[in-house]
């Protein structure tokens, strides 16, 4: 079923924003805005943020290879040591960052999934210069749903989703949730 806008709907209060098709489509474009900024792949990292921005890294990485026909390192950032919030949290076991290359002045493309405060991006950011000094530093987010708390701006954007506070964007991916879709519902929802 259709809404009013053209988004699908789908269970009591909880409304599809992308499809597969659309997630695949919007990492296409996002993939030849990165190759067209940056003059091509070379000296490019991309950064995957746990947990969902990393399986999304490594499809930017496959759609620059099919274009340029090398290969991008993937490395993988872990902001749970990062945070500024962490003393309100439960501690989250940390993980390898599994960092298999150098960011030393490469230019490094942080990617996650929604960017809503800004906050876990600079936890991110913090956790990439603890592990070197890149020439740069760029974000790509599959879904920017506004709300900022720091002046942060993603460079590579795959939808912008005005949201109200009392809503949540929920990212699935086949790699951690068996399904790709992007839905939004309100707060206390699914």
């Amino acid at each position: 079923m259709l809404s009013s806008d053209g988004d699908v709907m789908t269970t009591a209060g909880q409304k599809t924003l992308m499809t597969a098709d659309d997630i695949r489509r919007a990492l296409t474009r996002v993939a030849h805005e990165v190759l067209e900024r940056n003059r091509g792949a070379e000296g490019l990292v991309l950064a995957g943020i746990q947990t969902r921005g990393l399986p999304l890294a490594h499809r930017l990485a496959e759609r620059i290879a099919e274009f340029e026909r090398t290969k991008v390192p993937i490395i993988s950032i872990d902001i749970s040591l990062y945070r500024d919030d962490i003393r309100f949290r439960t501690p989250i076991p940390s993980g390898t960052s599994g960092v298999p290359t150098d960011v030393e002045r490469k230019r490094v493309i942080l990617v996650d999934d929604v960017i809503f405060t800004g906050r876990s991006i600079r936890a991110a950011i913090d956790a990439v210069l603890d592990l070197g000094r890149p020439q740069n530093v760029q974000l790509a987010v599959l879904v920017d749903r506004g709300h900022r708390e720091l002046p942060i701006r993603p460079d590579y954007i795959g939808k912008n989703m005005p949201t109200a506070l009392d809503e949540q964007v929920k990212v699935h991916l086949q790699e951690t949730d068996g399904v790709d879709e992007v839905v939004i519902l309100k707060r206390g929802g699914g």
